[in-house]
């Protein structure tokens, strides 16, 4: 009963924090990788020593009327391993995101406590995050002229402090399931005008649903199914994210991501000894002419031998 008081209690805590709108999040169509950076409870969870970085350009080739290149590019760095000694794991992000003429650099170290459940782990965390937002005002046209912000003609730049927060549960081999919020104190940075109604540099407060299930049938012992699902909202727009992988003999994965509205997904990954190496390509149907996205990542490893108590579970991967 102490272990679900605590966990309900977290829950309340990201419910009664994500009410205000913001500009939302990057996602990733591999957004299975980027699981360290939107939930700071993943920390450790694979017990072993992991780094990633994921390269995404959407819209590749996309421009302006001035012929000006704004295609939004986003590279994603993260690590986590599991530390013993403070009974759950730790965490580290580095985010760069250009959307146009706006760049925005997130750094941010998280620590997650692990909460043994028997034949599943809690993994409760927290994380602190430093954002650089850039705005290049001089690169853009204004709409009508005059207009007093965009006139400037110059480059603005505000520093802002962040916390994140997040719930991963999950069975080994199993299941999983998340919920989380970055950036839960949107932050209020310096104004960009004179007047009280002026905009002002803002931290984007997000909430994050994630679940997966994967699974094998017993006549194909060698291919393993990973359904998935992966919801955000900023309480202003929300995004779906619906996919599946299919895994041959932990070497080689194909798989699909829907996004309703916006584009249809298609992953392939390779897996050499401890590096994984993914690639996706993201189909628009939004049509307008835009041009698809790419995306590149690839992954890193290092299981360590860890002393722990052993536990019972019944798997249930198999079908």
């Amino acid at each position: 009963m102490p272990k679900l008081k605590v966990i309900v209690l977290f829950v309340l805590l990201l419910a009664t924090m994500a009410g205000v709108r913001a500009q939302q999040a990057p996602i990733f169509t591999n957004y299975n990788n980027s699981y360290t950076y939107i939930n700071p409870g993943f920390a450790g969870l694979s017990e072993g020593v992991n780094l990633l970085g994921i390269y995404r350009q959407q819209w590749a080739g996309f421009t302006d009327t001035d012929g000006k290149e704004i295609a939004p590019t986003t590279l994603l760095v993260t690590g986590d391993m599991p530390i013993r000694a403070l009974g759950g794991g730790i965490s580290f992000s580095v985010l760069n995101d250009q959307l146009g003429f706006e760049k925005n650099t997130n750094v941010g170290l998280g620590y997650s406590y692990h909460l043994d459940m028997g034949g599943s782990t809690m993994g409760i965390g927290v994380s602190v995050t430093l954002l650089n937002r850039t705005v290049d005002f001089g690169a853009l046209t204004p709409g009508q002229p005059g207009d007093p912000l965009l006139n400037q003609l110059h480059e603005e730049s505000g520093m802002l402090v962040d916390v994140s927060a997040g719930l991963f549960w999950q069975i080994p081999e199993s299941f999983y399931i998340g919920v989380s919020g970055i950036n839960l104190l949107n932050t209020t940075g310096k104004s960009l005008g004179e007047s009280e109604s002026a905009a002002s540099f803002t931290t984007d407060r997000t909430l994050y649903f994630v679940a997966g299930y994967p699974f094998m049938f017993e006549t194909m012992p060698t291919f393993k199914f990973i359904p998935s699902v992966n919801v955000m909202t900023n309480f202003s727009s929300a995004q779906l994210n619906a996919g599946v992988k299919v895994v041959y003999n932990d070497l080689f994965s194909l798989g699909v991501n829907y996004r309703p509205q916006e584009s249809v997904g298609l992953t392939v990954g390779l897996t050499i000894k401890d590096f994984v190496l993914g690639y996706a390509y993201d189909i628009n149907t939004m049509g307008y002419n835009i041009p698809g996205s790419h995306e590149i990542s690839l992954s890193y490893c290092f299981k360590l031998d860890l002393d722990r108590t052993p536990r019972d579970y019944r798997s249930v991967r198999y079908l």
